[in-house]
């Protein structure tokens, strides 16, 4: 049976990536997105091409019920949940942490962390042993963020990120005896359309030397990562930060 795996904010930039490697590795895939079907369907079509299925849910993260709608449309559709990728995130615009108006934090806040949690919390409710299922994987995508802290830019998403990582090591330890793997992975600078949305587009080539690689990521450098935290081959990983941040 292909195992099937739910990625949060599938339509674009990483989330994209992730969905294709995983199609070409033989994962049928439920995307979620936000706001942007007509990338969401874009993606899903590359996902049928490389002979995978796919199904598309628009979704808030944040809200419960949306999250409960989206895994109950995957597993009609594709059967039973074997893998999340916990994807969808926001930063808000950039700028000093006296100068982002609380509702930005809140907002970033509500997605980055209560989204993960929500997304987690039925994902594990699908596949622990403890609840009838048959073990899977989550892996949580964080930020390099999460260690250097956002100076200037973005503190308060940094924050949430970091609170990712706690949540990946507390969930890892509390369901290793049920079967669900959780890991993290940490980008850096990569290459995707969140730095418009930040009002920066050109930030990833700015600085390069920042990078001890001299230049920025690539998504599907990313999706990788991922693909081998959610493999057989990772078996015997649960609770690790993988940092993709080339050097930084």
């Amino acid at each position: 049976m292909s195992p099937v795996t739910v990625i949060t904010g599938g339509s674009r930039g990483i989330g994209a990536a992730v969905a294709l490697r995983l199609a070409q590795r033989g994962h049928h895939i439920g995307i979620g997105y936000e706001k942007a079907a007509d990338a969401a369907q874009k993606v899903a079509g590359q996902v049928r091409a490389a002979g995978a299925e796919c199904v598309t849910v628009q979704v808030d993260t944040s809200d419960e019920a949306q999250v409960d709608a989206l895994f109950d449309t995957v597993g009609q559709h594709l059967g039973p949940i074997t893998g999340l990728v916990n994807n969808a995130g926001i930063t808000g615009p950039l700028g000093r942490f006296t100068e982002t108006p609380a509702a930005v934090m809140r907002r970033v806040i509500d997605v980055n962390l209560m989204g993960v949690i929500l997304c987690a919390r039925r994902a594990v409710l699908e596949m622990s042993t403890r609840h009838g299922g048959r073990g899977g994987a989550i892996v949580n995508i964080s930020s390099g963020g999460a260690t250097l802290g956002g100076p200037g830019e973005y503190v308060h998403y940094a924050a949430s990120k970091a609170a990712v990582d706690t949540l990946t090591l507390g969930l890892s330890k509390e369901l290793a005896a049920d079967g669900v793997r959780v890991n993290s992975v940490q980008p850096g600078m990569i290459v995707t359309d969140i730095h418009a949305a930040m009002g920066d587009p050109e930030r990833p080539w700015r600085n390069p030397g920042r990078v001890p690689m001299g230049r920025p990521g690539e998504p599907e450098e990313v999706a990788g990562a991922v693909e081998w935290l959610l493999s057989s081959d990772a078996s015997y990983t649960t609770g690790a930060v993988l940092r993709v941040t080339g050097g930084l």
